[in-house]
């Protein structure tokens, strides 16, 4: 892995879509455990690629119900555990959208740049039945793109019709029957098969130039806020807050730019307005404590003359 996320592709909003997550699955090498409940970062799984496709019009989870950051609708394949083609049937059946993006549960380093490449590239590619991303070994990853639903329906009921049922197909089966787009990305493509994928991911989060954005993140979805900040803002404010106050003035006056934000009912912009407003505060106190200095500073110099110390002699 060589990037931790994808730069987006400039151009307008993506056009409209749903979402098909499949988080069924027996997890076989991973002890047969609740793959998409495994936390990364203190998000399970599922809730992380949720995340990544939070902008999609309907999302459809196939698996048996749990509780999610965001609401979603259930499907489940008949019969249980048929299989990521008979899966994905059941969640294009609650899908109305002409593009659906199709993803697995266990991406930790899915994000909605990503979903929006994959989106971008397939609509520059009018012939193509879908764009999927492929990962460090340059294998195609089927349950990391986007689709035409059209294609997906007629190529699932042509197999319907060729084997009487899906249940145990491959995935090879239907992606290669459609002409898809790939997407090199190592970082977006890369799940969490084993033990040893679920400590990588875990450790990567960790690391200096990504842990403040995975932090805010799962904040974000733990206290329920979807609110997109300017994070250096945020950040320039504490510090001069600590260095212009006094350092506990830092977390203590971010607080209250959030909470006045709030007490606002806005959204980024009003957290903006308000960390103007505190850091415009604090460079008042900085200055005037560089003006006391400054006033202080001949008497400073006095004092320091040999002899005129109280205690010289």
């Amino acid at each position: 892995m060589t990037a931790y996320e994808p730069t987006p592709p400039p151009g307008a909003a993506p056009a409209a879509y749903d979402a098909v997550v499949l988080a069924g699955g027996a997890a076989r090498r991973l002890g047969g455990v609740d793959k998409p409940g495994l936390r990364v970062g203190g998000r399970a799984l599922l809730d992380r690629v949720l995340g990544a496709c939070a902008d999609a019009r309907a999302t459809v989870v196939v698996a048996d119900p749990r509780p999610t950051a965001r609401p979603v609708r259930w499907a489940q394949e008949e019969p249980p555990g048929g299989g990521p083609l008979a899966a994905l049937d059941a969640g294009l059946r609650h899908t109305t959208a002409d593009t659906v993006v199709v993803l697995s549960a266990d991406l930790p380093f899915l994000h909605e740049a990503t979903v929006h490449t994959l989106l971008a590239t397939l609509g520059a590619a009018p012939d193509a039945a879908g764009a999927l991303l492929t990962d460090a070994d340059g294998r195609d990853q089927p349950l990391v793109a986007a689709y035409r639903a059209a294609a997906l329906r007629s190529e699932l009921a042509a197999l319907t019709e060729e084997h009487g049922a899906l249940t145990g197909l491959p995935l090879r089966r239907l992606t290669g029957a459609l002409d898809l787009t790939r997407v090199p990305d190592p970082v977006a493509s890369f799940d969490c098969d084993t033990w040893d994928d679920l400590a990588t991911a875990r450790a990567r989060i960790r690391e200096h130039g990504h842990v403040l954005d995975e932090w805010i993140s799962a904040a974000k979805d733990e206290l329920g806020i979807d609110l997109d900040v300017d994070i250096k803002v945020l950040l320039d404010l504490a510090r001069d807050a600590a260095h212009g106050v006094a350092r506990p003035a830092a977390p203590l006056t971010t607080f209250l730019v959030g909470y006045a934000a709030g007490r606002a009912q806005g959204g980024p912009e009003a957290v903006a307005e308000a960390s103007r407003k505190a850091a415009a505060l604090a460079q008042r106190w900085a200055d005037e404590a560089a003006a006391a200095q400054a006033d202080a500073a001949p008497d400073a110099t006095r004092d320091a003359t040999p002899g005129t110390r109280p205690d010289a002699g």
